[in-house]
């Protein structure tokens, strides 16, 4: 090659080092740029989603918890009117002639006292259940204050405790009375 062919190729080569190098800065900027964008989009893509996910938890939560009191509430009204009942038919004392009848009477007597005092204790924790869903604590727990599961809920909408406390305390009860 002759010296101006050389002298040509290395201004060539030299013009597009130099034109190249600002290219390619831009070029990785504008990359970089379009990386973070989209890194950036994706971030709060999946903020949003989780989002969704937990108002979507969330609203489901809620809803269970609306029928779950609605349900209280019809079971209250039909255990008090259960009770009206059966004092309306709740005998008095009676004398039997017969000393067998007479212990049968009062066995069934002492039954349904019983079994209405039952009751009593479960309207009173249906009263204190439908209050914490008035105010926004029903379904967590008071000893770990964590979340009762909603299937618990479901099951028994008048516990107070998760099922691990709970089976915690039933195994201390257990222990306590030497079994």
């Amino acid at each position: 090659m002759t010296k101006k062919k050389k002298k040509k190729t290395l201004v060539k080569k030299s013009i597009r080092k130099k034109t190249a190098t600002p290219r390619k800065k831009v070029t990785k900027a504008k990359t970089k740029t379009r990386k973070k964008a989209v890194k950036s989009v994706k971030k709060v893509t999946k903020q949003k989603k989780t989002k969704t996910q937990k108002t979507t938890k969330s609203s489901m939560r809620e809803k269970k918890i609306a029928e779950i009191k609605k349900n209280l509430l019809s079971r209250r009204e039909n255990l008090l009117r259960e009770a009206e009942e059966a004092l309306n038919i709740l005998p008095g004392e009676i004398n039997f002639p017969d000393m067998g009848d007479q212990a049968t009477a009062e066995s069934d007597r002492d039954v349904m006292l019983r079994l209405r005092d039952r009751e009593r204790m479960l309207l009173k924790k249906i009263d204190e259940a439908v209050e914490r869903i008035e105010n926004n604590t029903f379904g967590i727990c008071e000893e770990c204050n964590n979340e009762i599961g909603i299937k618990r809920l479901a099951a028994r909408p008048v516990t107070t405790f998760c099922i691990d406390c709970k089976t915690r305390q039933e195994e201390e009860e257990r222990i306590a009375e030497g079994g």
